[in-house]
């Protein structure tokens, strides 16, 4: 209580390691070109020895890889183009009901898998302000919704 605790402080238990945080469940999704079913074996294989992955999807058809672990996402992505030598990236895109405008330029993508167009918050910032509308745009588009109790009234 008085000067033993004061001096304790100074020297510790844990025989000098450091304590980290432990990582959040997480779940990756990484595009990856898959052409056959050697490129998805090895592209499974290339993850699902790392430390905390604990479930490995891979969908040939989408070209995507899932992997749901305590893993961190630049580490898995790192890990994929180097054990595959492909290149990969996170997963771009998202269902085509999260965007308000799909069929913009730079948001809609003939590579995506049905269903997808591109994520907006990954384009640069001079595509991200084409795909998102503007107040009058928003406006004008409920004024004439089926929605609008009073859009009858405007037509």
């Amino acid at each position: 209580m008085g000067v033993l605790d004061h001096i304790s402080d100074f020297w510790t238990t844990t025989g000098g390691r450091r304590k980290f945080k432990p990582q959040d469940l997480e779940t990756v999704e990484i595009k990856v070109r898959i052409d056959c079913e050697g490129c998805e074996r090895k592209v499974r294989r290339a993850v699902e020895s790392m430390e905390g992955v604990t479930q490995v999807r891979v969908e040939p058809k989408q070209n995507k890889l899932t992997v749901i672990g305590y893993v961190n996402p630049e580490k898995v992505l790192r890990r994929v183009r180097w054990r595959t030598g492909k290149p990969a990236e996170l997963w771009p895109y998202v269902p085509y009901d999260t965007v308000s405008h799909p069929y913009v330029a730079g948001v809609y993508d003939k590579k995506a898998p049905p269903g997808y167009v591109r994520n907006v918050d990954f384009l640069p910032q001079r595509t991200t302000a084409l795909a998102r509308a503007s107040s009058t745009e928003e406006t004008m588009t409920n004024a004439f919704s089926d929605e609008n109790p009073n859009s009858c009234s405007v037509m």
